[in-house]
């Protein structure tokens, strides 16, 4: 192998060849072994482009296409990487870096939001080393692990270190510092002292988030990650002058700017505060809430003052901030601190319920943030609050939640409401139960032993509130073996059933003038080709033998794409792509196509062009074309829009003497000549003119009669649509193609064939086989069998949350189901569904009080929720820091993902079980609106 390009010079002079790519392979897996067998905090990894990366495992032969293929987006099958054998050149880290930071030595500043696996790798420091021996490059992106979760038994890189504004009081200048978000305050006071040149009996730093808020840091060992210092927060630097004997926490702000002094901390009277801290005496005023929105940091702990004034407006209308990527977070919190119950628990005193001794709990931390942050939520009026204490106590306990990326809501009310039941569980000490089975005793009583003893080790309000109860029944398929068990549920997460077929709309436009536009709308299968869409379109629209349709993409209208691939699938095109199927004639799909913009030029200059309407498109003649041509095809495509009255000077004649004269073209005489080939030639004459190469490029260039155009040459043309010729065509015609709202009969169409929140929990409900990977160890044959698995409600809870599993993911692609799924707002009947016999003991009908939205699809979204105020029947749509009233009837759309519904006390109306009043109320009404 020749290998020149790839040698270097040694520090002797002499030249340095590389290993070969067999050695290089050994070493490296070798250095990587020895890493993870001996993984410990403050070990060192570096990143690495995975653009470079995969090319050099290409070359050492440590490349798998199939492996890389399911690493990668769903949309990015497709790219291809070439395969490569050659040596690759020096490591190039310049697409995962923008740049450096100056106050931190040329530190390489990462992108945002890069994923490992996809846009980085990690090698350990030893591996690095060897890699950038043998091919140098960089530059060099050292990270360090740290240890997270609760006992810190998890290790993790943190690839995005903490950067903070460090902004001097002094002249206002400003500099970027780098930290751990584990690094201690004292670090943080170390570091500025040393970039700054004082000493730090003369500084003091301030927490100032948003510029806003002004709370005093004081030297400690507590974590800035404790302390609530989020990413790209700022801190303000104070030097203290000639003021040895006074505090340096004499002086502070409240969250509105105000001045207010801070009184000495007073030793806490008690462990625990229902505002979610250590108590603290604090003479000063507060805001309109009553709480210091990021409290005073210290000792460890973050103090929060309680309610000392009573809010100003009414409470449950505040925002939370979006710190960044937290919407999700924040959707989560507003469904649950809207749930009645646990608004009304959390605002009343609970310290009695906190359990700091439970080993599956959080040491109460979780229960107290939570509070903490509820009652600010509560009585803030409609300040917006940013939930940094409660966001850094998350990223503690639940290292999966640490940091700044996107995540899903549901996932975080699933370890919220976990979390919460272990932190408030009456039970100190859990008691062993041994399992027992039912061996064909009647349910109720299996049931009923099987949730005292659930109780008997889970007593909290989230268990009170949240939990219900179902059964499970697997029958073996040799033997016939029946297992019933009954277990515990927080949440049911229901699929939502794929559609088979989907709605679809194209304008169809005729190619040869013979008709006007016409919108229709056809159903096909979902997993279908374009090849189906073409077919019933042209059921439709009567397409003649002779006659062939071409589906196009318009965006800002123009023509995005062309789908000119038959047996591409459908599931590129997405319900709001705006499609156009122009009919044309088979004999010319050869020829040369023409197509034809429609718009204005703006200013005089006439470069800069403003478009309307939607394309037009036709093929010309198979011989040599000249512009002669392409006007008179212009003219006859326009045919369909032509004005039937025709009153103003619009054709030109010539005199006895010669000159040119205008007429007037009465409707009686339009009228005759409407079909005459003689008009077509007059009106072909008067668009000239106005005919422009449809070119970025080139300015204003009229189109030339004489110029050729060769066959098979695509031509594309501006009209330039003035007042001369909004007089010959009638404008509204263009200017509703294509009709990309789909009307009031399309509309109605998508409600009849969606989905029900009824037939999303009977996909649930339903008996289905085990997986091969889920096999069931049966007792009667002492063997592994695919058995049979059938759910059915046996209890329910007061609140209810159901799940819409939209996300799906396999090894090749990851989908979202944009589904809309129709569910009752008042009177959910769950009667039919719960086979305890003691369905009548109380009610099974809900109304909805909340909703957790996902607008977007996986590679990024995001949330927001509607939830109604309690004790009031509005809505309201919280999208982070924005709170706006909604209507009832605007609340259902697409982007519905986590329902939560609360009993109707004292309604035991009982369904209809033939279904049809269930069918009604499945169905949405005519007057309500889907939202797309």
């Amino acid at each position: 192998m020749t290998i020149a390009d790839s040698r270097f010079m040694m520090e002797d002079g002499g030249i340095r060849l590389p290993c070969s790519p067999e050695e290089e392979r050994r070493i490296f897996e070798e250095l990587t072994r020895k890493a993870e067998a001996n993984l410990a905090a403050g070990n060192i990894y570096y990143l690495i482009s995975y653009r470079w990366f995969v090319s050099w495992k290409k070359y050492v032969g440590l490349w798998d296409d199939e492996d890389f293929i399911s690493t990668l987006p769903y949309h990015s099958h497709n790219r291809g990487f070439a395969k490569a054998s050659c040596r690759p050149g020096p490591i190039d880290n310049s697409d995962i870096v923008i740049g450096t930071l100056a106050t931190e030595k040329d530190e390489p500043h990462l992108i945002k939001d890069l994923k490992d696996g996809q846009n980085y790798v990690l090698v350990p420091e030893e591996v690095w080393e060897k890699l950038f021996d043998w091919y140098r490059g960089g530059p060099a992106i050292p990270r360090k692990m740290i240890p997270e979760g609760l006992c810190k038994s998890m290790f993790s890189v943190e690839v995005y270190p903490l950067l903070l504004n460090l902004i001097d009081s002094r002249d206002g200048k400003e500099s970027i510092l780098q930290f751990s978000k584990q690094d201690s305050v004292r670090k943080l006071y170390d570091k500025v002292c040393s970039v700054t040149g004082v000493e730090e009996e003369k500084i003091v730093i301030w927490d100032y988030f948003k510029r806003s808020e002004r709370v005093v840091l004081l030297v400690s060992d507590q974590s800035l990650e404790e302390a609530g210092l989020v990413m790209g927060q700022d801190i303000l630097l104070e030097v203290k002058e000639d003021r040895a004997t006074t505090p340096f926490f004499e002086f502070g702000m409240d969250s509105t700017g105000n001045e207010l002094a801070l009184a000495v901390i007073e030793p806490p009277r008690s462990s625990l505060s229902i505002a979610g801290g250590p108590l603290l005496s604090i003479n000063s005023s507060v805001h309109e809430g009553g709480f210091l929105s990021s409290g005073v940091t210290g000792m460890g702990s973050i103090y929060s003052i309680t309610n000392t004034a009573p809010a100003v407006e009414k409470g449950g209308l505040a925002g939370l901030q979006n710190l960044g990527n937290t919407c999700f977070m924040n959707s989560a919190i507003q469904c649950l601190v809207h749930s009645p119950p646990l608004a009304k628990y959390f605002l009343d005193d609970y310290s009695d319920d906190i359990n700091t001794e439970n080993p599956l709990g959080l040491q109460g931390e979780l229960a107290l943030a939570f509070g903490d942050l509820l009652r600010k939520l509560w009585s803030s009026g409609r300040s917006a609050i940013a939930p940094r204490a409660f966001k850094s106590k998350l990223g503690r306990f639940a290292p999966q939640f640490s940091g700044y990326a996107q995540h899903d809501s549901q996932e975080l009310l699933a370890f919220l409401l976990d979390g919460l039941h272990e932190d408030l569980n009456r039970v100190k000490r859990k008691p062993y139960i041994e399992s027992k089975d039912s061996d064909s005793r009647p349910d109720e009583e299996v049931a009923e032993e099987c949730w005292i003893n659930h109780r008997a080790r889970n007593d909290s309000l989230i268990v009170d509130v949240c939990q219900g109860q179902y059964k499970s029944t697997l029958v073996c398929p040799v033997c016939g073996k029946i297992s019933i068990t009954f277990d515990p549920f927080m949440y049911l997460s229901v699929p939502v059933p794929s559609p088979t077929t989907r709605v679809m709309a194209a304008t169809v436009i005729s190619g040869d003038g013979r008709g006007l536009p016409m919108l229709y709308t056809v159903t096909v299968q979902k997993l279908g080709s374009v090849k189906d869409l073409l077919e019933a379109l042209g059921s439709v629209c009567c397409l003649n033998d002779d006659e062939c349709l071409l589906l196009a993409e318009v965006y800002d209208h123009k023509i995005f794409k062309y789908f000119e691939n038959p047996a591409a699938d459908l599931s590129s095109i997405k319900d709001e792509d705006c499609l156009v199927a122009y009919r044309l004639q088979k004999k010319q799909v050869t020829n040369t196509k023409l197509e034809i913009h429609c718009g204005k030029y703006l200013g005089s200059l006439r470069v800069e062009k403003r478009r309307f309407g939607c394309p037009l498109v036709t093929y010309l003649d198979e011989k040599c074309l000249t512009g002669a041509d392409i006007c008179s095809a212009v003219s006859r495509v326009l045919s369909p829009f032509r004005m039937k009255r025709v009153t103003l000077p619009l054709f030109q004649s010539h005199s006895e003497d010669g000159m040119c004269i205008d007429t007037d073209v009465t409707e009686k005489y339009h009228d005759q000549l409407i079909d005459d080939v003689e008009t077509t030639d007059v009106l072909t004459c008067s668009l000239n003119p106005n005919l422009h190469y449809d070119d970025e490029n080139v300015s204003e260039a009229l189109i030339d009669e004489s110029a050729v155009f060769w066959p098979g040459q695509s031509v594309r043309v501006f009209l330039d649509w003035n007042d001369k010729v909004h007089q010959m065509y009638d404008y509204n015609y263009l200017g509703n193609i294509p009709a990309v709202n789909k009307g009031e009969d399309t509309l109605k169409e998508a409600k009849q064939e969606s989905l029900t929140l009824f037939s999303c929990l009977e996909a649930f409900l339903k008996e289905e086989p085990l997986g091969p990977d889920d096999m069931w160890y049966c007792p009667g044959c002492k063997e592994h069998r695919q058995a049979t698995k059938k759910l059915d409600l046996w209890r329910l809870p007061d609140i209810i949350v159901f799940h819409l599993k939209r996300f799906s993911y396999s090894r090749y692609w990851k989908n979202k189901l944009d589904s809309f799924v129709d569910f009752p707002i008042h009177k959910l009947n769950l009667s039919k569904y719960v086979k305890s016999n003691e369905v009548s003991a109380q009610s099974n009908v809900y109304d909805l009080y909340a909703i957790s939205n996902h607008y977007g699809g996986l590679g990024g979204g995001h949330y927001t929720a509607y939830a109604k105020l309690m004790d009031e029947d509005k809505w309201f749509h919280f999208d982070d820091s924005h709170v706006l009233p909604v209507d009832e009837s605007d609340i259902k759309s697409m982007a519905a993902y986590v329902l939560f519904y609360q009993r109707v006390k004292g309604d035991n109306t009982i369904m209809e079980t033939d279904g049809e009043k269930a069918a009604e109320q499945q169905q949405p009404s005519d007057a309500q609106t889907v939202r797309t």
